[in-house]
């Protein structure tokens, strides 16, 4: 992809997701995710009906009348967008690939964080860390982002969730909201994302292909797997090789719901041919 046309895609990427976020998302945004606690404002006179646990001793003693401390809720988030960018992501057979579903909901939700005057950083991972832009505000580093989703390369194609984790975790002391945004073919990252939930405000989305579901019956097929490039001539006429694929694939499907859920994280699942706009407010009244 050439310069102008990495461009020309940027562009229309924003168009579309700015849109989205400014009449769609900012609020559900605003109203979903809280601050990242209350942070102390002033002192002032205790009046009746204020909580005595409020009270500055150490004021109170000096000025020989009792004084509190008045906290107010500290807005301003940090937005973090964990993206996986490994080879299962080129893969689409209806609107699009995973990949540019992925992209979508990642600048959408840039430009709602935006909206909000928050911070906004990215991690794109493979089995590696391929890429990390630390949390700043603006539009001009929020277009970085889109073109950092839209046209880099990882150096693998493999998968290792609890590697970006591992990092979130290192390069994140404040407490965030982290969108984990992956197919979920991947398992054994609970330990991980256990830590990293004590510590963030996670979601995971899945994005998926209707065609990654089942294996339909088209005889003998020569399969390519997307992240280590390996071939095999694959009998789809077979129904227990049918039913053992699905058997597979729910039982991804369902470690990353539970694991999810176990770890107090939340999650959602969005189909390449759905609409991401329904599922992400769906799932941001629900947590209003």
């Amino acid at each position: 992809m050439d310069t102008k046309e990495i461009i020309k895609k940027v562009r229309k990427i924003e168009i579309k997701t700015k849109r989205l976020s400014n009449h769609i998302f900012s609020g559900e945004y605003h109203s979903s995710f809280k601050g990242r606690g209350m942070t102390f404002s002033e002192v002032r006179q205790y009046q009746y009906g204020d909580d005595v646990r409020a009270i500055d001793w150490n004021v109170t003693a000096r000025y020989n009348e009792p004084y509190i401390k008045v906290f107010e809720e500290e807005r301003e988030l940090t937005m973090m967008l964990v993206v996986d960018i490994s080879g299962s992501e080129s893969f689409g057979t209806q609107n699009a690939f995973k990949k540019d579903v992925v992209t979508e909901i990642a600048a959408t939700m840039a430009f709602s964080a935006t909206q909000n005057n928050d911070k906004i950083g990215l991690i794109l991972f493979s089995d590696q860390i391929e890429l990390y832009i630390p949390p700043k505000k603006g539009k001009s580093h929020v277009l970085r982002i889109i073109r950092e989703l839209v046209e880099f390369t990882p150096k693998s194609n493999k998968t290792d969730i609890t590697v970006a984790l591992k990092f979130l975790a290192g390069v994140l002391k404040k407490r965030a909201i982290v969108f984990l945004i992956s197919d979920f073919m991947a398992a054994d990252f609970e330990h991980t994302l256990k830590i990293a939930s004590k510590k963030h405000d996670i979601t995971g989305v899945r994005v998926y292909d209707k065609r990654e579901e089942t294996m339909p019956d088209l005889g003998i097929v020569n399969m390519a797997d997307a992240e280590t490039g390996e071939s095999l001539l694959v009998n789809t006429g077979s129904k227990s090789v049918r039913v053992q694929y699905e058997k597979y694939y729910q039982e991804r499907v369902n470690y990353f719901r539970e694991t999810f859920s176990r770890c107090g994280a939340g999650s959602l699942s969005t189909r390449t041919d759905e609409s991401y706009v329904t599922k992400l407010l769906g799932y941001f009244k629900a947590r209003a």
